[in-house]
């Protein structure tokens, strides 16, 4: 591999899109040669800290380092990414995205983030919230 397909997540900066943001979680794991989403880089994108990322995917904290592939871990994650393609297709604005996924709170689902619901485990509900609204732009 050359240098340059390696990411320091520890540098990361979010990208502007989505797709981009995909393509850097693709090179990452191509680089450590392993198809899994890396969950610092993840976690640097959304300006989380990892011991909240460890909670909300429900893991040990030494799992992000020792053990990425854990299926509950990578599940937490690639719900994530669903809901984070769903809001960028409602708006177009994959850093506007980031920002409603962390901190909005959603009066039809009492109040919780986006972020909360993927933690327990209400991703399909979000995401056919996130259909519903695809035609009204409304949020």
């Amino acid at each position: 591999m050359s240098s340059e397909a390696l990411i320091d997540p520890n540098e990361y900066q979010a990208p502007t899109t989505y797709e981009r943001f995909v393509e850097d979680l693709k090179r990452s794991a191509t680089a450590a040669g392993k198809p899994i989403i890396d969950p610092k880089l993840f976690a640097r994108a959304l300006s989380m800290d990892l011991q909240v990322l460890s909670a909300d995917a429900h893991v040990h904290r030494v799992t992000l380092s020792r053990a990425q592939g854990t299926e509950k871990l990578q599940s937490f994650l690639r719900d994530a990414l669903q809901v984070l393609r769903a809001a960028t297709d409602i708006n177009g604005d994959f850093r506007h995205a980031l920002f409603w996924f962390r901190n909005e709170p959603i009066s039809t689902f009492d109040y919780l983030t986006p972020e909360q619901l993927v933690s327990d485990g209400r991703t399909q509900d979000l995401v056919r919230y996130l259909q519903s609204l695809k035609g009204a732009a409304a949020w």
